[in-house]
């Protein structure tokens, strides 16, 4: 039977021991074999094992003469050793040995994307993707949410289906950085956390306050200036925008806070009335004067904005989480 390395896979202990510990023996790596999981371990292990077992036989489990005098024998109980950890979340460990594997899994990562990260913020970002899959998970659990085995092993089966078979399926395994137990493990919990997170994304609303505008955006302060004083003395901000915009006319659309980039530009847009325009606004990009085209307090969001909103529903969730969570970082 397989029970969780972190609790021993095998605590035997003989009842009429004489001042004998209960021995635990830890298995080097577990192999998981379709529904069966079968413990492996090394020659090494499996001789120390070996050894231990037969002390504990003949040194514990020997019957007792007749004439010995009967003893009271107190058997304590020992806690297995926890594998290392490198973060706990609210009490749950995230082991050493996951955290490297991300690690490695966001290494090729960044090698795809051909990007470079410091190793802080490899760091960061690890510690940022496996706190935020535990904390959704608990979330999931809290609202009553469980991941069980015929779930699980559906997912298993379906990832199999589509790398081609089980054989392709230990490669991509290997490729990946996981093993059979640890992926079933990531895998349970990543999909109480995509539970949890769609939960909160269906809980945002499809619409809301947006406005609808357009700019004009140079890239110096003097022709900003020179189209302010235009528009000032009476010039049509659509034909001025278009010339300097001949795609869209410098259309932003419709959407709501929260959308653009540039806040400057967001809190200047939203404090105008339909019709009026701010004064010149500078950003890292340029020189910009906006207009408010209409506006409304119920218009359906895009796709693009309502895919930001609900990230940012999902961030928000993480952040009120994370903040009430205990977190600690041990390596």
């Amino acid at each position: 039977m397989y029970r969780n390395p972190k609790k021993g896979w095998l605590n035997r202990q003989c009842p009429n021991t004489k001042n004998e510990q209960p021995q635990e023996f830890y298995p080097a790596a577990f192999s998981f074999n379709y529904v069966i999981i079968i413990p492996v371990v090394n020659k090494k292990t499996i001789l120390s094992v070996f050894i231990l077992l037969v002390l504990v036989i003949l040194n514990g489990c020997q019957p007792r003469s007749e004439a010995a005098s009967p003893t009271n024998t107190a058997i304590s109980t020992v806690t297995p050793t926890e594998e290392p950890m490198a973060v706990r979340v609210n009490g749950i460990g995230i082991s050493i040995v996951e955290f490297e594997a991300e690690q490695q899994r966001l290494q090729d990562a960044q090698t795809v994307l051909g990007e470079t990260w410091s190793e802080q913020e490899m760091m960061d970002r690890v510690i940022s993707e496996l706190v935020g899959q535990v904390l959704l998970a608990e979330g999931a659990a809290a609202a009553g949410y469980a991941v069980d085995e015929t779930t699980l092993q559906s997912h298993v089966d379906a990832i199999i289906a589509k790398v081609g078979g089980t054989e392709q399926f230990m490669t991509w395994l290997q490729t990946n950085h996981y093993d059979e137990i640890e992926f079933r493990k990531v895998l349970k919990r990543q999909l109480a956390a995509s539970w949890m997170r769609e939960n909160i994304i269906i809980s945002v609303p499809t619409s809301g306050e947006q406005v609808h505008a357009r700019q004009i955006l140079v890239s110096d302060r003097t022709t900003a200036d020179t189209l302010y004083q235009k528009l000032q003395a009476g010039s049509d901000f659509e034909t001025l925008a278009q010339q300097y915009d001949t795609t869209t006319g410098g259309d932003l659309g419709w959407f709501p806070r929260g959308f653009l980039y540039q806040q400057a530009i967001e809190d200047a847009v939203f404090s105008l009335n339909a019709g009026e325009y701010s004064a010149v606004i500078e950003t890292a990009i340029g020189y910009h004067i906006v207009q408010v085209i209409e506006r409304s307090s119920e218009h359906p969001y895009s796709t693009d904005a309502l895919h930001i909103l609900q990230e940012q529903a999902v961030q928000s969730w993480l952040d009120a989480r994370w903040a009430a969570s205990s977190i600690e970082v041990l390596i």
